[in-house]
């Protein structure tokens, strides 16, 4: 007997908020099959507010609140039954994100969970990485948002360690370069510390820019994206104006300017790991929060 759930994750970052509906497919005697249904992704970039001004903006609170709204009817038409809206760093990191998220919970009733740089490292952690790791070998999970990244290195199967950072896109575009200079620093000491003693290690990464990256690159989904051709795409998008990466390459204008210090976050760990290769199982945040829902994890 074939029984088909549907599921809601809503995933509030710092340069985008985004809704997944997905379809959990149950079968007797058989592991649970999760399928995406449906992603929507609005461009309220929080971060802009969180980490220069310190506050989420009223324009901001009132796109926010239009978006929950929204998100609440798509959910409705797809039947969803069970939702969670978690919120990252750009939330928990403003002055006004508590009463940011009670007054969207009193206008929409949608509640938001502001999650700790630990916490989302875990959801994400809990994504079905199983068919992408070998069960000997060392992986470093690099998911890079717009406020922070989390890292996770797994070997043999088993989680080894895992941190969030600090440094992510918005914030990268934001901050001085002496900030950014302390902030790599801190990265590639927790890096070489963490892997110094494996030595073969893959990165394995996630998050919409390196989901960008790999669909230009034309790989088979599966497929690895080597340093050298990651490294000679960070040059070439470097070469380009803000302007012409929208237009010749059609990325979004909200896209267009955070690609590349994010390009540049996952060369890092790939140099300070020694990894040549990185794999692209285009999932994030809001996949783990499914899992976790439904198996009473959240």
């Amino acid at each position: 007997m074939l029984k088909i759930k549907k599921y809601g994750a809503i995933d509030i970052g710092s340069n985008a908020v985004r809704l997944l509906v997905a379809n959990v497919i149950e079968e007797k005697n058989k592991d649970p099959q999760f399928k995406k249904s449906s992603l929507v992704r609005v461009p309220i970039r929080l971060g802009a507010d969180a980490f220069v001004s310190g506050k989420i903006s009223e324009g901001n609170i009132q796109r926010m609140i239009d978006a929950m709204q929204a998100f609440k009817l798509i959910m409705k038409i797809h039947g969803v039954e069970r939702y969670k809206a978690c919120a990252t760093s750009a939330m928990r990191e403003a002055e006004n994100g508590k009463e940011v998220v009670a007054t969207i919970l009193k206008t929409t009733e949608v509640p938001i969970d502001i999650i700790d740089g630990k916490k989302e490292a875990a959801i994400i952690s809990s994504t079905d990485l199983n068919q992408l790791i070998e069960s000997d070998a060392t992986y470093l999970y690099v998911d890079v948002g717009g406020g922070s990244t989390e890292f996770t290195l797994f070997s043999k199967g088993k989680i080894i360690n895992s941190k969030s950072f600090k440094i992510g896109t918005v914030r990268l575009l934001n901050n001085t370069k002496p900030e950014n200079k302390i902030l790599f620093k801190k990265v590639q000491k927790w890096i070489e510390e963490n892997t110094s003693e494996y030595k073969r290690i893959s990165l394995i990464g996630s998050g919409g820019n390196i989901n960008k990256l790999f669909k230009m690159s034309g790989r088979d989904i599966g497929k690895p994206i080597s340093y050298i051709y990651l490294n000679a795409q960070y040059e070439f998008l470097k070469r380009m104006s803000y302007q012409e990466r929208i237009s010749e390459l059609s990325l979004n204008p909200d896209r267009a300017d955070v690609i590349i210090p994010a390009t540049k976050i996952y060369l890092s760990a790939m140099k300070w790991s020694g990894a040549r290769k990185i794999y692209v199982p285009k999932i994030g945040l809001s996949d783990g929060i499914i899992k976790s829902l439904y198996f009473n994890k959240l």
